[in-house]
């Protein structure tokens, strides 16, 4: 199963995340097969490539926790709803 999940980047205390699609079964660490984005919590920041998003949630993939609440904010599900609409 493919999971949306955080890929921690950064440097010790100061960490940065990538947003990725990734197989389930990997690591923290391990191999993505798509970056969509980043997040930064220190500074508030997050980019979210929203057409690579939907295209992986149309296919069944999970977001895990923190990534739901952070598409939440940005309006993700919003536009998901609205396609299927």
């Amino acid at each position: 199963m493919v999971k949306l999940r955080l890929k921690r980047c950064g440097r010790k205390q100061r960490a940065v995340y990538r947003i990725v699609a990734i197989d389930g079964r990997s690591g923290r660490e391990g191999k993505d097969l798509c970056k969509m984005g980043f997040y930064d919590p220190i500074n508030s920041q997050t980019y979210l490539n929203i057409p690579a998003i939907l295209y992986f949630l149309e296919k069944g993939a999970q977001p895990t926790g923190t990534l739901f609440d952070i598409f939440k904010r940005a309006g993700v599900f919003y536009q998901f709803r609205k396609k299927f609409n």
